[in-house]
């Protein structure tokens, strides 16, 4: 509940983005239903989830591009819900870099600070310090052509930063690297938004990145947010079926498959990592929990084996085995093969079901 002033009037929530109530309809269709959400001052926050289930939307009704059927938006404590997008203290980093390609690096770069009339001086300085940050000196004379995918990402980043904007929207912005530069930039982004010391709220539909880099994140699923939490709340305490699916792999086990298994009805979940893949009859612990099946197929991921084992009692368990040089084996000679599965006790987690 939102504080109330002596009068009796609402005040605003203290944070970086504070949302309640927020609604999104589109001809009928409710891509936002009634959200509340808050960002703190500093975070790097992401909202996750699948194609549709909101989170671009969310993110265009923070930045100004599209205004809220219903509820109110604020931004350090001002209600911007009415206001313009260059009315708002944000700034947004698209995945297609969005540069003046007949512009050199510095030039696009400077080129808000120039629309607000910042004076000449200053702009430089601003710029430089930008290109610093993302690790781009040297690089203002260049046109936009002469650089590779990741230097058009960091263009792009100190563009947005140069304002010094109290947020920063980021939408998707890796999505068209490779994975190799992916990856370099998910720890760049993070040590950038450490240094800067801006919000940054970021967008995406890959697990990994949000895992990585963020401080919380939440998961979107059909237009409301299924959970809020730290990458480690919701891996290992996922609060419903469609969060331990979505952020990692899991094995889950409800009903009388549960019972069989577990013991006791309910639904859980164990990670695949946790399960290990043993012959039949290997001796194990009271605390292990212990379940016989047939492999069905299996990946080679180079660092690790994924199992898929078909449950005696019915179900179908995901097994990832670390390959190790002193254990390894053709994968493929496991199809087919009987195998136990076993996983320590307090690697269940249950989920609580409404």
């Amino acid at each position: 509940m939102d504080a109330r002033a002596d009068d009796g009037t609402a005040v605003a929530p203290p944070f970086a983005v504070a949302m309640r109530g927020v609604t999104k309809r589109f001809s009928g269709v409710v891509a936002v239903d009634c959200v509340d959400l808050d960002v703190e001052t500093g975070e790097f926050f992401s909202m996750l989830g699948p194609s549709g289930s909101g989170k671009t939307t969310m993110l265009r009704m923070i930045a100004g591009f599209e205004q809220p059927t219903a509820g109110t938006i604020w931004l350090g404590g001002i209600d911007v819900t009415r206001q313009p997008p260059f009315d708002r203290d944000v700034n947004t980093v698209f995945q297609d870099y969005a540069l003046f390609p007949h512009m050199t690096v510095e030039q696009n770069i400077e080129y808000g600070l120039k629309v607000r009339k910042v004076a000449r001086s200053e702009r430089r300085t601003r710029v430089g310090d930008a290109l610093a940050t993302v690790r781009l000196d040297g690089y203002g004379a260049r046109r936009p052509s002469e650089l590779s995918g990741g230097q058009r990402q960091r263009v792009a980043l100190a563009r947005a930063l140069v304002n010094h904007p109290r947020v920063l929207l980021l939408d998707e912005p890796l999505g068209a690297l490779d994975l190799k530069l992916r990856g370099e930039m998910q720890i760049e982004l993070k040590q950038i938004q450490r240094q800067v010391g801006i919000t940054f709220i970021f967008v995406t539909h890959d697990q990994e990145e949000a895992l990585t880099m963020s401080d919380r994140i939440a998961v979107f699923r059909a237009g409301r947010i299924e959970q809020i939490g730290t990458p480690s709340e919701l891996y290992e305490r996922p609060g419903s079926e469609f969060v331990a699916g979505f952020v990692g792999t899991s094995n889950l086990l409800s009903g009388e498959i549960a019972r069989r298994v577990l013991g006791t009805f309910g639904m859980f979940t164990v990670r695949p990592e946790r399960v290990h893949v043993v012959a039949p009859g290997t001796a194990t612990t009271p605390d292990d929990i212990v379940a016989e099946g047939t492999v069905r197929g299996v990946q080679y991921l180079g660092s690790h084996t994924r199992c898929h084992v078909e449950l005696d009692v019915g179900a179908e368990f995901v097994v990832d085995e670390q390959n190790r040089s002193d254990t390894a084996v053709d994968p493929q000679s496991l199809i087919g093969s009987r195998v136990t599965l076993t996983w320590s006790r307090d690697q269940v987690r249950k989920i609580e079901t409404e």
